[in-house]
C-alpha cells in the first residue's frame, strides 16, 4: 500500500493523527497549541505556514468557527458584554480566512470540520461550497450527539460504520448521549466540544485513506 502524507490540522488530541499512522501513513498534525499526546509529528505553528509542504490529503478538525456559526451570528448586531460589534467582525473575517485558506489550499484532497454557518461568513470564504454532509458520532459507534458539517474536496462523504439507536429525548440515556452540548462553561469547555470520537477518526483513516491510496496507486 501507498504511504500517503497526510495533514491534520488544527488537532491538538492526535486522535486522527494516530488513527492515519496506525494505517502505514505519514501522518503529521498541526495547532497552535502542544500535542496533548506530546508526539515529535506534531507541528505547533499557525496551519497556513505548513500548507504547501507536499500533503497527498488534508484534515482540518476544529478550526476557531466561533464567528463563522449559526448559533453565534447573533453576536454579530448585539456583541457579548465586554467586548465590541468591531471585535466581533473582525473575528469573523480573520475565522473566513483561515477557513478559505485551507479550503484552498494546494493540497489535491481537502476535509475541514465545521458546524452550519451564517450568510456573513458563507459571503466571505473564498469558492464557498457547501457541506458535503453532516455526521454524528452515533453513526460510527459512540454515545454521542454531535452534529459535524464535513466540508469536502476530492474526498467522498463518510460511511457509517456501526450506526446505533439513539435513546428517546428526555431519558437519562438521552442526556448522556446530549453531554457535549449541555457543558458547562469553563477553560476546557472547547476541548470537549472539539473532541473527535475514535469511531469517527477510524472512519476517516480507512475510507479516505483508502480512497486516496486507490488514487494514488492508479495515477
Amino acid at each position: 500500500m501507498k504511504s500517503l502524507r497526510v495533514l491534520i490540522g488544527c488537532e491538538t488530541s492526535g486522535m486522527v493523527r494516530r488513527a492515519f499512522r496506525d494505517r502505514g501513513h505519514d501522518a503529521w498534525s498541526c495547532d497552535l497549541l502542544p500535542a496533548d499526546d506530546a508526539s515529535n509529528r506534531h507541528m505547533q505553528c499557525d496551519i497556513r505556514d505548513v500548507l504547501d509542504m507536499g500533503w497527498d490529503l488534508m484534515a482540518v478538525m476544529h478550526p476557531p468557527c466561533t464567528r463563522l456559526c449559526n448559533s453565534g451570528v447573533r453576536w454579530l448586531s448585539k456583541p457579548p458584554k465586554g467586548r465590541s460589534l468591531a471585535d466581533m467582525w473582525a473575528e469573523l473575517d480573520e475565522g473566513a480566512a483561515l477557513f478559505s485558506a485551507c479550503w484552498n489550499a494546494p493540497v489535491p484532497r481537502v476535509a475541514v470540520e465545521n458546524p452550519v454557518m451564517h450568510r456573513h461568513a458563507k459571503e466571505r470564504i473564498e469558492n464557498y461550497q457547501s457541506a458535503a454532509q453532516h455526521v454524528q458520532p452515533w453513526w460510527f459507534g459512540e454515545k454521542a450527539f454531535k452534529a459535524t458539517g464535513l466540508y469536502l474536496r476530492g474526498l467522498p462523504p463518510l460511511s457509517p460504520t456501526d450506526k446505533l439507536t439513539p435513546p428517546e429525548k428526555g431519558t437519562e440515556e438521552h442526556k448522556k448521549w446530549s453531554a457535549i452540548h449541555r457543558a458547562s462553561p469553563g477553560p476546557e469547555r472547547w476541548k470537549l466540544r472539539s473532541k473527535t470520537f475514535p469511531g469517527i477518526a477510524a472512519a476517516m483513516a480507512d475510507q479516505w485513506g483508502g480512497w486516496a491510496t486507490k488514487q494514488e496507486a492508479a495515477a
